[in-house]
């Protein structure tokens, strides 16, 4: 049994097969994205105040939001880089989303 959990990568606990949180949140990963075609630029820039005000009620410490919208084929695309001060949060916005 303990060969098993030293093979994976995780920090596991041979009792109950946990691992620990700072296996999973290392605060590698702050940055959430978001990326969707609009019928409209009217449409895009709703959706951007929504998501930049979802944001804006996570954060702690100011996020940061990089948005690009541009022409697509059948619309218009929202691109939106969401980089929080700490994965947590990136995680909670995300989260929100669903």
């Amino acid at each position: 049994m303990t060969d098993a959990i030293k093979k994976c990568s995780a920090n596991e606990t041979a009792a109950c097969c946990c691992m620990d949180v700072g296996t999973v949140m290392d605060n590698s990963d702050c940055t959430a994205n978001w990326s969707e075609v609009y019928p409209d630029r009217a449409a895009a820039e709703a959706a951007l105040a929504q998501l930049t005000g979802n944001a804006r009620a996570v954060e702690s410490d100011p996020c940061r939001i990089e948005s690009v919208i541009s022409d697509a084929a059948d619309g218009v695309r929202l691109q939106v880089n969401f980089t929080f001060s700490c994965q947590a949060e990136s995680m909670i916005f995300q989260l929100g989303l669903r």
